[in-house]
């Protein structure tokens, strides 16, 4: 019933700043200012890629006022989907026991995740024209404690076919996880982690804020050019480690930290590397 990741919501109290930010670090661009009732929000949407960001300010007491209250800081509020069959998903997901509003255009999903609220918004499938230096979203990873829960919860919730699904697991960075891939043929998904151990970024992050969404990944052929722009910034960011780094050749992906974006971690990936750890090796292409 999902067919692409295409947005995320980051709840924050400054949109204004958070969206110099992500202009002047990865090209981004405002295509509209509105307001969402059911949140009780103002929303500005910035494309990069063809992916849109939605910065989500708290107006008046409502959900986004109470989760920033909560996690105290500007956060990954809600993933994003497009679905080509939205009154399907719709229906599938109150029969799963989701909550759900509609408004302008799109579909408000919360579902409970070991007794944190996470938030999805469904869209209808369109062509959108690029902006910046993205390609597109990919994924947007939520953390749980009991990761089969809560992978068989998403895949109820939204009607996804678990024989398209991959495990993944990282000794280095601490943790095990499912890729529950839309379709076969894409990279699209919500990645569901559990981390193994609490020492590390992504464990200490966990306790700290529980249940929660925690990062984003988006393909681009200008890894290159964002890390030199926000290394000039001296913005945040990592390198992957296993990455055998040689002069003249730009690093295939890289970490921007939380707060080179102010409120999101964002993983860039180079085209079709991510194939590497989702299931099909033999689809990334090799560096000329």
């Amino acid at each position: 019933m999902l067919t692409t990741i295409d947005r995320v919501q980051i709840a924050t109290r400054d949109a204004k700043g958070v969206a110099e930010t992500w202009r002047r670090r990865l090209g981004a661009e405002e295509v509209s200012s509105d307001s969402i009732k059911a949140l009780r929000a103002r929303r500005t949407t910035l494309r990069v890629g063809t992916g849109e960001v939605e910065l989500l300010e708290p107006d008046g007491t409502g959900i986004v006022e109470q989760e920033l209250i909560r996690r105290g800081r500007s956060h990954v509020f809600g993933a994003g989907a497009t679905s080509l069959d939205m009154s399907t998903l719709v229906s599938n997901a109150t029969q799963a026991g989701a909550q759900h509003i509609h408004e302008g255009g799109q579909d408000f999903i919360r579902i409970e995740i070991e007794g944190s609220p996470v938030h999805f918004v469904i869209s209808p499938s369109r062509d959108v024209k690029p902006a910046g230096k993205l390609d597109f979203l990919y994924e947007v990873t939520l953390l749980a404690a009991d990761q089969s829960a809560a992978v068989n919860y998403i895949a109820r919730v939204f009607g996804l076919n678990k024989e398209n699904f991959v495990t993944i697991k990282s000794d280095l960075f601490g943790y095990t996880g499912v890729l529950t891939l839309f379709s076969p043929d894409r990279l699209d998904r919500f990645e569901v982690i559990t981390p193994t151990d609490m020492t590390k970024t992504m464990g200490r992050y966990y306790e700290r804020e529980r249940a929660s969404f925690y990062m984003a990944y988006a393909e681009s052929r200008e890894v290159g050019s964002i890390e030199r722009a926000a290394r000039a910034d001296g913005a945040g960011l990592t390198l992957d480690p296993r990455e055998k780094q040689q002069e003249g050749r730009e690093p295939e992906q890289i970490w921007l930290h939380p707060g080179a974006l102010n409120g999101m971690m964002l993983g860039v990936s180079r085209p079709t590397l991510a194939w590497r750890w989702s299931g099909h090796p033999e689809r990334v292409a090799a560096l000329g």
